[in-house]
């Protein structure tokens, strides 16, 4: 079996490479760790850290003005794991960033809110509850690997 341990990055197409920076960077926190330039000195991509094992890859130049609606092909949104959504939201509010749905309770059990970035990604954010489906689902599945 194809021993698969976490994934590393998210990659996501811009218009608009200093938007997506001050919404990602200076409003969300996320720190610019390293940018890969073309052969002509233009930016080919910046680098973003979320966690020291998950990291966020935006890319300037892209076609269209918005992101795919929710139920086009290809990735539906991006999720963040949030310690304190509460704390969150209002510091994402304060930033200037609106809530696209105000905090809410998932199907899953969860504790989320949603945002767009300029490009209209869709971003859930995710408190996760200490018995959501996601935890009685791993405590399941390690069970059955005994």
């Amino acid at each position: 079996m194809l021993r698969i341990t976490g994934y590393g990055h998210v990659a996501i197409k811009v218009t608009d490479l200093a938007r997506s920076l001050d919404f990602y960077r200076d409003r969300l926190g996320f720190p610019e760790m390293l940018r890969l330039n073309n052969d002509d000195g233009s930016t080919w991509l910046v680098y973003l850290r979320i966690t020291d094992d998950h990291y966020l890859e935006i890319f300037p130049g892209a076609e269209n003005d918005r992101a795919p609606g929710w139920n086009a092909n290809g990735v539906n949104h991006m999720c963040f794991t949030i310690d304190d959504l509460d704390a969150t939201t209002a510091r994402i509010k304060a930033a200037g960033i609106a809530l696209t749905s105000e905090i809410k309770q998932g199907l899953d059990g969860n504790r989320q809110a949603w945002i767009e970035d300029p490009d209209g990604n869709r971003i859930e954010l995710m408190e996760m509850a200490p018995d959501c489906l996601q935890y009685q689902a791993i405590r399941r599945l390690r069970a059955e690997s005994r």
